[in-house]
């Protein structure tokens, strides 16, 4: 395991690298005894120094949750990070591409919580009870670790490679629609790059909540009302440059679109 001193660096390079939209080696090529431990640490150090300096946490995503993404990454496990106010986009806007590094689109639904979700036992039909409403939603994944090589420690160290999101307008609850079967058709530029339906995240796209939960009990803690959740891809990532315009269909949940500049 790492000692205080070293996760301390650690998060300040991330830090860094964030704020100058850079990449950095791997943190497992630099410190191989490195755990899935001390990547929480990590982003636990940067989390608070954002918390201190004035952002407001608003949810967690949830990453690696699809076999669509752990194929393309090379890992087997979920993860999480959090999100800030700052990072949550309504859909049709415009989001400077120099702000991010190894910039990528998934797509997810996210889910905002009426109610207060913990462990250590949560069940999908406790998550879903809980869930206020879903609603379709883009992730901009930001990586500032080197893509190649790179472990779940490396991503979870890097906030689990989260830089934003874009949330559509359509809200259902769960019970509404079956949730399994909503569909995302994703095109760059007019042309379709990635298709996918929610059921290829664990089952259903809610069981990702209810792991989160079980996972945060394990830590003292729990998901609370009004958090919204981004619940795991099920499409792989699509590179997206400048200029780039992106939609993605969910069909019966409306659209969301963003525009790259």
């Amino acid at each position: 395991m790492l000692t205080p001193e070293q996760i301390a660096t650690i998060a300040e390079e991330l830090a860094e690298a964030d704020r100058t939209h850079s990449v950095v080696p791997r943190i497992t090529a630099r410190y191989p005894e490195a755990t899935i431990e001390d990547s929480y640490a990590i982003q636990g150090v940067w989390r608070d120094q954002n918390l201190a300096a004035g952002r407001r946490l608003v949810g967690r995503k949830i990453g690696l949750t699809s076999k669509a993404m752990q194929q393309a990454t090379g890992i087997t496990e979920p993860d999480y990070g959090v999100m800030f106010d700052d990072t949550v986009h309504a859909s049709g806007a415009e989001i400077p591409v120099d702000h991010f590094s190894n910039v990528r689109i998934e797509v997810e639904l996210a889910f905002v919580l009426a109610r207060p979700l913990s462990g250590p036992d949560c069940t999908l039909e406790q998550t879903l009870d809980a869930i206020d409403y879903a609603v379709p939603a883009l992730e901009v994944l930001n990586s500032h670790i080197e893509l190649e090589g790179r472990t779940i420690v490396d991503t979870i160290s890097d906030n689990a490679a989260y830089g934003a999101m874009v949330l559509g307008d359509e809200r259902r609850r769960p019970d509404e629609i079956d949730l399994r079967w909503v569909p995302g058709v994703l095109s760059r530029n007019g042309e379709v790059e990635e298709t996918g339906v929610a059921a290829g995240v664990l089952g259903h796209p809610a069981t990702g909540v209810a792991w989160l939960a079980n996972k945060f009990h394990q830590h003292g803690a729990r998901l609370e009302a009004g958090e919204i959740i981004l619940a795991g891809s099920f499409t792989r990532p699509m590179w997206v440059s400048r200029g780039d315009d992106v939609h993605c269909d969910y069909r019966e949940m409306g659209t969301v679109t963003c525009r790259f500049v």
